[in-house]
């Protein structure tokens, strides 16, 4: 069993950032914690925001940096040594370049693909072992372009894309909270059903439903 206490979202403080790219993170934990009914409060120790929500009979707490996203180490690693919580403890939330947009995705470890947010957390923990909730965003091409890219709002097409994914992967909180990571982690990658997986097959008068392998 593997238990997170600490979910961090990632994103930048201020109003022009609210529906960028790169506060896929930020929109992520405000969603749970809107579901959740749970007030955000903002903590000068930890440089941010924190909200505190139960799920299955487990406590969460829910952090917002309120350092812009190269300094979320800042605010990280105060929190997890106030509380005492280890990194493997922890789960990032962050938009991911390198997942199309609608693809949403958990792994634990591995490297920071230069995202500024992640780089400087496992730089401030002096470890890359925390789980990360990785939403695609796509990517515009060119390196160059990532710096105004990441800063812009999705377009229209990209959002129809991002939100149904962005909404199943709210329901990924209470599987959280039984520590199995690894079932989280399967039945977040393994598409829903959908009414175009079921095809007719005819037997004599009958007519049965038949799933797709």
């Amino acid at each position: 069993m593997e238990h997170i206490k600490v979910i961090v979202g990632l994103g930048n403080p201020g109003k022009e950032y609210e529906r960028t790219r790169h506060n896929a993170g930020f929109r992520w934990v405000d969603a749970i914690a809107a579901g959740k009914g749970a007030a955000w409060k903002r903590e000068s120790r930890f440089s941010g925001w924190v909200a505190r929500i139960e799920e299955g009979g487990r406590d969460f707490r829910l952090l917002k940096p309120a350092t812009y996203m190269n300094e979320s180490g800042r605010s990280v690693s105060a929190l997890l040594r106030f509380y005492r919580v280890a990194p493997e403890e922890m789960l990032v939330v962050h938009d991911e370049l390198d997942l199309p947009p609608g693809a949403v995705k958990l792994k634990r470890g591995g490297g920071t693909g230069g995202h500024n947010g992640l780089t400087d957390i496992a730089e401030a923990l002096d470890s890359k072992d925390f789980w990360r909730l990785r939403i695609g965003i796509g990517h515009p091409g060119h390196k160059d372009l990532v710096a105004d890219y990441v800063l812009d709002k999705a377009r229209r097409a990209e959002e129809d894309a991002i939100e149904p994914a962005f909404e199943r992967s709210l329901d990924l909180l209470p599987k959280l909270a039984t520590g199995r990571l690894n079932d989280a982690m399967t039945w977040l990658h393994t598409a829903p059903k959908t009414q175009d997986d079921v095809v007719p097959v005819k037997t004599g008068t009958q007519r049965i439903e038949e799933k797709k392998p």
